[in-house]
């Protein structure tokens, strides 16, 4: 039996940590070589270390969901409901709640301005969109 493996997901707080070593280490690297040979003093190159990393984790609670495993941007739509802004013939625009995103249906049909679509899936920054039935459940009858 073929055994499987899954990397466990990591916290968006250790990813968010991870991401930022390499910037500590190149602040703390100049840092160092200013107070070697720039005559800086210590307490000066380990206080401006310190504000770094401060700075760090002050700005983590606004970029932890950048950091969160799963989909990000256009593929987090899909399943979203829209309207279309712009004719999709086949390319166009589609209202997505308050954001406006550029979009193409799906089945190479137009969908007229006004006609509410679903996201089903994303390329880069474009939507792949198919119209929704106008009685809304698919049944014609």
């Amino acid at each position: 039996m073929p055994v499987s493996y899954h990397a466990p997901r990591m916290s968006s707080l250790r990813r968010y940590a991870l991401f930022q070593l390499p910037g500590i280490a190149c602040v703390g690297l100049l840092l160092f070589v200013l107070w070697e040979w720039q005559g800086v003093p210590g307490w000066a190159a380990a206080a401006a270390l310190a504000a770094w990393v401060a700075k760090d984790a002050a700005l983590y609670p606004l970029l932890r969901r950048a950091y969160e495993p799963g989909p990000h941007g256009a593929a987090a739509l899909t399943g979203r409901a829209g309207v279309v802004r712009r004719r999709l013939a086949p390319r166009g625009v589609v209202a997505i709640g308050p954001e406006v995103w550029r979009a193409e249906a799906a089945d190479a049909a137009a969908i007229e301005a006004g006609a509410a679509v679903t996201v089903v899936g994303a390329r880069g920054l474009t939507l792949f969109v198919v119209a929704v039935p106008a009685n809304g459940d698919g049944w014609d009858g």
